[in-house]
């Protein structure tokens, strides 16, 4: 390829140019949605949006065995990379304990998305869901 083919900051042939915003076009994109109706913007919508989800949920309302797992082992990693805990320690030292501990207490902030055959998907959070007592067993609890 010759140097007097290419072209600096031409870009691609394809590619059409992009537009160049004036001085003062910057500000009318940041006031834009000032005259628009609330209900488009969003304030109170979302709020029936989501009840709308919690409504119409197919998914079941209790944890996989997997979704345990899986939160568990990566909230037990965020907290050896020293994550904030969520709950007070009694002298626990294990991530693995801990990241239990605060399942328990349902305070992992954690999303589940649980996508369904269809191509959509669900979005539960952690407290939302019902958990199995099965490290009860394990730690031969209650």
């Amino acid at each position: 390829m010759a140097d007097e083919d290419y072209e600096a900051g031409m870009g691609y042939e394809d590619e059409p140019p992009e537009p160049e915003i004036e001085d003062g076009a910057e500000e009318e994109l940041e006031n834009n949605n000032e005259d628009a109706p609330e209900d488009v913007i969003g304030a109170d919508g979302e709020e029936k949006e989501q009840e709308k989800k919690e409504h119409s949920r197919k998914t079941t309302k209790y944890m996989t065995k997997y979704e345990r797992a899986r939160i568990l082992g990566t909230r037990a990693l965020q907290i050896t990379m020293n994550a904030p805990v969520m709950v007070e320690l009694e002298g626990e030292t294990d991530p693995l304990e801990i990241a239990m501990k605060e399942l328990r207490a349902r305070k992992i902030p954690f999303t589940i998305r649980r996508y369904l055959p269809d191509g959509s998907y669900e979005d539960w959070g952690v407290d939302e869901l019902i958990v199995e007592d099965s490290w009860k067993r394990q730690v031969g609890g209650d």
